[in-house]
């Protein structure tokens, strides 16, 4: 096992600990970026200048109403900016615009002494504006040919032979859904200059560095002259990524400029208008099969509906690429990408990155094929699982497949899925209107960035002479646990109790250069960091040890706070070891690094081995359909999910459990509505609130929800032998699509293939419903004149 890997005795990693803020969450006590306005003295407040048109120019900007408010002190605008008016990396999203793109586009931004005065000068503020056409939908984008940025495409095999040597071909069409972060806490930053002009902004973001860079260069300023810090979020879900940048930079400019802190703060209706969501995709697709069911091609088109700018739609629509093989070997598969460019929201980072995107798309393919091909959904994914020695199509050996085959397994077995099945057929034949369905799915996701520079990271391990210590790490704390996965770390590499280990805020003055906490690789990165931090110090302080205690320092071994020799009685403890090392003038402080070693990846060709490793899982759900009104439930889940030889196992499940839920949201309830009509309101999001979008609560949760972490599964070449667990889990929510499907299958007839919209509504599984009473499309089926099966739905299905 690998140093790294490898577990010293008595770990405080893999105890199942609680998040190590939950007694400050539940009790109110926990600071946000936000609650530190009211420590502040003479903040003053942003507020945007939103303007209500999909599209257009500005022609004039007349602040002079606003600035005979009471209480407005000053109006920023695209003047004011001392260095480069743009808020991203890409430097197509200016800060102050002067055109448009989107409906609710901040154009301005008004400060006052009170959050009401500001309001009320952002309404006094005047804005001429000469419309121009809007594109709102994916369709219009793309039947206008309007698209922005890299077209990537994954090449591998002979794609003709494949669909050659194919027994059955099928074609078709799937659009799904975006989704909105809804985090709790919106976006919020606080800034102000301190007496040596350096700038400090406490930011809720998820990478700080970036926000750091990005408002040194709208200032005008260095980075070593702006500290960003970010004390914890609300929720992040990627949607704190790229995003939080322009709104930390609103802050610090107007600190800047009155020489007063600043609070941007955006209120839920600002934050659902202004912010980018997860990228809605257009797919079409088609695919071969062996006769015995086995994928031999895939030819397949994504679009990402991208937004007004880049943002990170490239990177986005990359990882879909990557993913859209999920857990099935496919020989043959040429699959492009590109991103339609809208007049909405620049769409970004969420939970999976595309992954899901992509995964969903080969779901969905095999949902619909199965019926088609006269097999079981199950067996159909079953027979198409990776095997040792194979690659994905971007040619990355996939190690460790027989997981793929375990998880699922262990879910069958857990689940009782025969014997449920069985059940489950009984029941509906017995009722008419009321169908129940199993499913199962599984998942492969790749973990690393797919941009191989952001995976380092850094970490501050500072020991004080009383024997406590403090740590600082590069990774944001959004209620995933990082931080307590990071004191786990700390305590185990210094053979210490928990307890006197404490974590700092993070700071980009404490480790600079950080990436964000994303991808999942928050505890890779960070806790490698961390422990190579900690293990300077601690060999400093075996050699320390030893010479007290008489022996060579490979014979000494720190456990529990204790310093002890082997084969010795001889001890010595902690604090004593720390004390007595401070007055013989050793180092008791460390910059620890880490980089992923073993990655490549050429973007032009699109191949190489992006990622560090492959998280697996499966899930099983069973739900129940009314055939009246396609309202549904779920009534059980069993899901195994491999997290490796778990940090936190108590965060961990927590982090499957919530995934989970959340990716049961996109699938089936978050459903995302603008206004493409063409009136006055065109381009406007229809869905602002928690009243008009639908999220998860305790009512959508599984009556039986059953979580546990694939065991014996140490981690190579990770910290401690721990996998990532932060995005994967919510691709577990296929299963519950999919057993959807499968229910309003059973109301037609046998072999039926039904085509399911995402988000899986009410409204959508009852017209999925109606389709299958209809027939659907199914083998058989009258033929076209081109000899196609003809689908029910026009959007979607053929069989050559």
């Amino acid at each position: 096992m690998s140093h790294l890997s490898e577990r010293p005795e008595k770990p405080v990693v893999g105890l199942p600990l609680p998040h190590e803020s939950a007694g400050l969450h539940v009790t109110g006590a926990a600071l946000y970026t936000d609650d530190l306005v009211h420590r502040t003295k003479d903040v003053l407040h942003a507020y945007p200048v939103q303007v209500m048109k999909a599209h257009g120019s500005i022609t004039a900007l007349r602040t002079g109403p606003a600035l005979a408010v009471p209480g407005v002190v000053r109006v920023l605008t695209g003047a004011d900016v001392p260095g480069v008016n743009d808020a991203g990396m890409k430097h197509d999203e200016p800060l102050f615009p002067d055109e448009v793109m989107f409906h609710g586009h901040a154009v301005a931004w008004v400060l006052g002494e009170t959050l009401e005065a500001a309001r009320l000068g952002a309404a006094a503020v005047e804005v001429d504006l000469d419309e121009k056409p809007s594109m709102i939908t994916l369709e219009e984008a793309i039947a206008a040919g309007s698209f922005h940025g890299a077209r990537p495409m994954m090449l591998t095999g002979d794609v003709d032979a494949g669909f050659g040597g194919s027994a059955h071909v099928f074609t078709g069409a799937f659009q799904f859904s975006d989704q909105e972060h809804f985090y709790l806490e919106t976006h919020a930053a606080l800034a102000q200059v301190d007496e040596n002009g350096q700038m400090f902004v406490q930011s809720s973001t998820q990478h700080p560095s970036e926000t750091q860079e990005i408002v040194a260069h709208v200032l005008g300023l260095h980075s070593h002259e702006v500290t960003v810090q970010c004390l914890r979020m609300g929720g992040g879900f990627g949607g704190k990524e790229m995003q939080p940048h322009g709104f930390a930079a609103v802050a610090a400019l107007g600190a800047m400029l009155t020489g007063r802190p600043v609070r941007v703060r955006l209120n839920r209706t600002q934050d659902l208008t202004m912010s980018g969501k997860r990228h809605g995709f257009h797919a079409s697709w088609r695919i071969g099969f062996d006769a015995e069911g086995r994928i031999q091609a895939l030819d397949a088109t994504l679009t990402a509906d991208g937004g007004w700018s880049l943002d990170l739609s490239e990177p986005v629509v990359a990882r879909a690429l990557c993913h859209i093989d999920n857990t099935y070997w496919i020989p043959n598969a040429r699959v492009t990408g590109r991103i339609a460019r809208t007049n909405k929201v620049s769409n970004t980072a969420f939970r999976g990155f595309g992954g899901p995107q992509g995964m969903l798309v080969i779901e969905d393919i095999l949902g619909r094929c199965a019926p088609l091909l006269g097999l079981d959904p199950m067996e159909l994914r079953e027979r198409n699982f990776y095997r040792q020695g194979q690659s994905t199509p971007y040619g990355q050996p996939v190690l460790h497949p027989e997981r793929i085959s375990t998880v699922w397994h262990q879910v069958r077995g857990d689940a009782a899925i025969a014997d449920r099945r069985a059940e489950i057929a009984a029941f509906n034949a017995a009722h008419p209107h009321t169908k129940r369905a199993l499913a199962l799915t599984g998942i492969k996701f790749g973990i690393s960035f797919n941009l191989t520079a952001f995976n380092q990271a850094g970490a501050l391990v500072l020991v004080y002479k009383d024997g406590s210590v403090l740590i600082n790490h590069g990774g944001t704390e959004m209620g995933q646990g990082l931080h307590t996965k990071m004191l786990q770390v700390a305590a185990t590499t210094l053979g210490i109790p928990l307890h006197k280990v404490r974590l700092a805020p993070t700071r980009t003055d404490k480790v600079p250069n950080t990436s964000a906490t994303a991808a999942s690789a928050g505890a890779d990165l960070n806790g490698a960091a961390v422990k190579n931090a900690c293990e300077q110090i601690r060999e400093r302080l075996l050699q320390v040890a030893g010479t007290q205690l008489g022996a060579g320092a490979p014979d000494v071994r720190i456990v529990d706070g204790v310093a002890r020799v082997l084969g010795n009685d001889k001890e010595l403890a902690w604090d004593d070891l720390v004390r007595t090392a401070y007055f013989q003038r050793v180092q008791l402080s460390a910059a620890g690094f880490y980089r992923t070693e073993g990655l490549h990846w050429d973007a032009k060709v699109f191949h190489g081995s992006p990622f560090k490793y492959f998280s697996y899982g499966a899930a099983a759900a069973e739900v129940e359909v009314d055939g009246f009104t396609g309202a549904y439930r779920i009534r059980r889940v069993d899901i195994v999910h491999d997290v490796g030889d778990s940090l936190s196992p108590m965060i961990d499940i927590g982090q499957v459990e919530g995934g989970f839920v959340q990716g049961a949201g996109w699938l089936t309830l978050e459903d995302l509505r603008w206004d493409a009509g063409d009136g006055p309101n065109r381009g406007r999001l229809l869905t602002q609130a928690a009243s008009t979008y639908k999220l998860p609560s305790f009512s959508e949760m599984p009556e039986v929800f059953n979580v546990r972490l694939l065991e014996n599964a140490t981690e190579e070449g990770a910290v401690y032998g721990s996998k990532a667990v932060g995005e994967p889990p919510l691709m577990l929510a296929f299963s519950v699509r999919e057993a959807l499907r499968q229910a309003a299958a059973a109301f037609g007839p046998a072999g039926v293939s039904v085509e399911l919209a995402s988000p899986a509504t009410p409204e959508a599984v009852y017209w999925a419903i109606q389709a299958a009473r209809g027939g659907g499309a199914r083998p058989g089926a009258p033929a076209a004149d081109d000899g196609s099966v003809v689908p029910a739905d026009a959007n979607a299905l053929s069989h050559a």
